[in-house]
């Protein structure tokens, strides 16, 4: 189906309401944990929706439930709803209010994509097979992140399976990226503190340079990709900050190191720490200093189901044609949707929505990152497919 066929088949004032929400929630965004305004306006918008029963399993989180007259099974759709803590470098009408907070993840449109489908099925509760839950998570930037909150709370009790979407700035606009199996790495942070003793730059041997061995540490860490890990497993280690010294000409007595280890074999996972601390604490104690270790484990790995991930990809092959999908690679960013795939069974799909044309080319993350809004009616569609196939929908 082209874009015109899709744009078409949707409401033009479906089209331009998950715009103009996109551009709301990009224009006030808010932190992981924060999202109190955000989480606000979602519940006040679904409010004007007919035969959703609304819920708050945690003050910045939303999740409505629509229960069709029909007997079937239960969908869950997710998205999340939290900006990051970026300054906003592009030139759109919608720029984000707030200094250093900016949705250059995409958030803002897989919330609008949400609240349009909702509002779809909604209108058509009468046709519905079964329950969809519609679930507005916050903090998926932030570990321990939201998903484990709201599936502690309860949110998938008798869902049998969710579907997650993520806008791809670097997927062309049209393309459906999927994945079966193992999608996303688990994301692990550590911070390594060296303390040694500090002085005179001009006489080192009266101190024990944190700097020099923090730096053998560095280098050193690589060994566990490189020498201490099967080279056909997938395992990153990368040191993303490194914090010591005030001037030239003191040698400071502590040095902080901090980074990220991602990863999707689980024993590979468990044993990277202890690697890690091995690694520093051999070369700290050689030249004298100390080394304290905190390790803060990140989500599990994204993994998708592959019967329910076929299902999906028959949807969209059905909406959008064969041309439309991409067989992405697995990749080593995390995602909290895997708390969800924990209990039962799921799979995270992306939707492209990059546009050499029009510049979108700029990644995640960055204080460039716009989507093609004409990506938003796709999210839409296909949800709405999705849906309509897994709940055996029936338009008589």
């Amino acid at each position: 189906m082209t874009l015109s066929n899709i744009l078409r088949e949707l409401p033009s004032e479906i089209r331009e309401q998950t715009i103009a929400w996109r551009r709301h929630f990009h224009q006030y965004p808010e932190l992981s944990f924060q999202e109190a305004e955000t989480a606000q306006y979602i519940d006040d918008t679904l409010r004007t929706f007919a035969g959703l029963e609304i819920s708050r399993p945690t003050p910045t989180s939303v999740v409505a439930r629509l229960i069709g007259s029909k007997p079937g099974k239960t969908l869950a759709l997710r998205a999340d709803i939290d900006a990051l803590p970026i300054t906003e470098a592009t030139e759109s009408d919608y720029v984000s209010t707030r200094p250093g907070v900016m949705h250059a993840c995409g958030h803002d449109g897989h919330t609008a994509m949400l609240l349009a489908t909702a509002r779809i099925f909604a209108e058509r509760k009468e046709q519905l097979h079964g329950e969809i839950r519609f679930i507005f998570q916050h903090a998926e930037e932030s570990p321990p992140g939201g998903a484990i909150e709201l599936v502690e709370a309860g949110v998938l009790d008798g869902v049998d399976w969710i579907v997650g979407q993520h806008l791809a700035s670097l997927l062309p606009i049209g393309k459906v990226g999927i994945v079966y199996g193992e999608m996303m790495a688990s994301p692990d942070n550590f911070t390594l503190t060296v303390q040694g003793y500090g002085g005179h730059a001009g006489f080192p041997h009266r101190s024990v340079d944190t700097i020099s061995i923090g730096a053998q540490i560095v280098t050193n860490l690589q060994h566990i990709v490189s020498r201490y890990t099967d080279p056909l497993e997938r395992l990153v280690v990368s040191v993303t900050q490194f914090t010591g010294g005030s001037s030239h000409n003191v040698i400071p007595d502590q040095v902080i190191i901090k980074g990220t280890v991602r990863s999707f074999n689980a024993q590979i996972r468990e044993e990277a720490p202890i690697q890690l601390r091995r690694i520093a604490e051999g070369i700290a104690h050689a030249h004298g200093a100390e080394v304290t270790l905190d390790y803060v484990w990140g989500y599990h790995p994204v993994v998708n189901d592959e019967a329910l991930t076929r299902r999906v990809e028959d949807v969209i092959v059905g909406v959008l044609g064969q041309d439309a999908i991409e067989y992405v690679q697995p990749g080593m960013g995390g995602e909290d949707f895997s708390a969800y795939q924990q209990v039962v069974p799921g799979t995270f799909i992306n939707i492209g929505a990059g546009n050499v044309d029009q510049d979108i080319v700029f990644p995640h993350h960055h204080p460039k990152f716009a989507i093609d809004e004409e990506a938003l009616p796709i999210g839409v569609l296909v949800y709405v497919k999705i849906a309509e196939c897994l709940l055996e929908w029936n338009e008589t």
